[in-house]
């Protein structure tokens, strides 16, 4: 394990963010890039590198203490990497920028930092999620427009988008973070644990929070997909919950509105 030099105050950062990569040596650079441009300069921005070949660690490495650590060493998968990040995180509140995702705006984290202040209620804050095509980021895919939190709404298949999940760091404490043994369906299990199960605190910005590039590991084919399903039903007999009735179709459907609605130039 490496970690490089600490650009931060000894104090604890307002937010932690971590970025779980391997081998995305083309898209770490716009997702860095997305992070470091923040207005909010109290950010602890952590690297977790699962040992990376392909010209990963020398882009990272040529920013230098900008990056406020840097943990390189084998993982078992991305949500073993985002534990580790939870895990060495110092800020108050954690959230995640994948490898080929980037921040939406400049100022995203200074308003989910705002969101918590001034509702000092909230355990968690999610928002809106574009889906980009892999080349052409400026091309829309899909739009995943959140909408008001319900906690309900776990019963049709909803879950708030994992990419645009900040959490206060005490949750993940108190109640786990990833089981990785769910594999690509390990954020909706601790979805369904943290928020319909325990019932915390949640909080709608209704602001685009990530770009997300198409292609992601639950979708990338067919089977991939089934054994998300499979992993999402699970996820709610392993917190004695009883899943919805429909899960495998109500899930899926929830998402056809994200292929037309379109965000408001």
């Amino acid at each position: 394990m490496t970690s490089s030099p600490s650009s931060i105050p000894m104090s604890s950062p307002a937010i932690s963010i971590i970025t779980a990569v391997y081998n995305c040596a083309q898209t770490i650079g716009t997702t860095i890039d997305s992070v470091l441009a923040q207005t909010d300069k109290s950010i602890e921005y952590i690297i977790i590198d699962g040992m990376s070949d392909d010209g990963t660690q020398a882009v990272i490495e040529g920013y230098g203490d900008r990056i406020s650590k840097v943990i390189r060493e084998p993982d078992q998968g991305i949500y073993d990497a985002l534990n580790k990040g939870v895990q060495a995180a110092r800020g108050d509140i954690v959230g995640f920028v994948h490898a080929d995702d980037a921040l939406a705006d400049n100022s995203i984290v200074a308003k989910i930092k705002s969101k918590f202040a001034v509702e000092a209620e909230l355990d968690a804050v999610y928002g809106d999620l574009l889906y980009v095509d892999s080349q052409d980021t400026d091309k829309v895919i899909r739009y995943w427009r959140a909408g008001k939190y319900d906690r309900n709404k776990f019963l049709f298949g909803w879950m708030p988008p994992h990419p645009t999940c900040y959490l206060r760091k005490e949750i993940y404490q108190e109640l786990g973070a990833y089981k990785t043994d769910f594999g690509s369906a390990a954020d909706y299990e601790c979805m369904v644990r943290l928020m319909y199960k325990h019932q915390i605190n949640v909080g709608y910005l209704p602001e685009i929070v990530s770009k997300m590039r198409v292609g992601g590991t639950s979708n990338v084919s067919m089977e991939n997909r089934l054994k998300a399903n499979r992993g999402d039903r699970q996820a709610w007999l392993e917190n004695d919950l009883r899943p919805p009735f429909g899960l495998r179709f109500t899930k899926p459907i929830s998402k056809l509105p994200q292929y037309v609605l379109r965000p408001v130039a």
